[in-house]
């Protein structure tokens, strides 16, 4: 199993990085040289990290007891859904989080480059991964994997909806941006709490407070960060206004 170990290498050493970096663009000032630089480097060692979780979870699909020899009181086939079907659903779901929010501030000039095939063709994928984690978890009656693809759905339908978007804001960008960039820090700090808590407190590992605590701290960024976009974008304008 030496590619299911040098995969789980390079994911946990690429997903540790990335996970102190997340921190950094999200908490400093925004648009900045640092915001810019360790925003990058975030994502590309979440890109890495989540393309070795999607060989991890191949690995798992094809070998689910050889993978984890540790879990001895789980049947081969919820090995397979938790640590198979829906780790690559998280991973193909953070890898177009990344992509969305990199491509909506690169492409905030020439709103028609987000509609490449690269862009809508992820999304799709994401949905349609979604919906076959939805469909492995109830053949298994594991009820975290069929609400977890909830997210999955509601994240490609929203992305296409803005990709579809004839003219987009410019507010718009930045709060695609930072829905998706935080997005993916959700799905990364998720998938940590559940795929590596497991090697600690298996019995633990799919309780729901350990999922819910990213999901609501992530939310919390995203509605903060939004927010304060907004109220950014209209304070111009009440100046402007009390000056006339």
């Amino acid at each position: 199993m030496w590619p299911f170990q040098w995969f789980l290498f390079v994911h946990v050493t690429t997903g540790a990085i990335g996970l102190v970096l997340f921190w950094i663009p999200v908490v400093g000032k925004k648009g900045g040289r640092n915001h810019t630089r360790f925003g990058s480097v975030y994502a590309s060692l979440m890109l890495v990290t989540a393309s070795m979780a999607i060989g991890m979870a191949t690995n798992t699909i094809l070998a689910p007891v050889a993978t984890h020899p540790h879990l001895t009181d789980w049947p081969p086939t919820r090995v397979q859904g938790i640590f198979g079907w829906m780790m690559l659903y998280l991973a193909i779901l953070t890898i177009s989080l990344v992509w969305h929010g990199l491509v909506t501030v690169r492409n905030k000039k020439q709103h028609l480059e987000n509609r490449r095939w690269p862009n809508v063709g992820l999304n799709l994928l994401v949905i349609a991964v979604a919906l076959l984690c939805a469909y492995r978890g109830w053949l298994i009656n594991e009820i975290l994997m069929m609400g977890i693809s909830v997210v999955g759905v509601a994240s490609g339908l929203t992305n296409l909806w803005f990709i579809y978007t004839p003219t987009p804001s410019r507010m718009a960008y930045q709060l695609e941006h930072v829905k998706a960039i935080v997005g993916s820090g959700i799905s990364v700090y998720t998938a940590f709490m559940a795929f590596g808590f497991v090697r600690l407190r298996p019995d633990h590992a799919l309780n729901p407070k350990m999922w819910a605590i990213p999901l609501v701290v992530g939310l919390a960024i995203i509605i903060y960060q939004q927010m304060r976009i907004r109220l950014t974008q209209r304070r111009p304008a009440r100046v402007s206004t009390q000056g006339v």
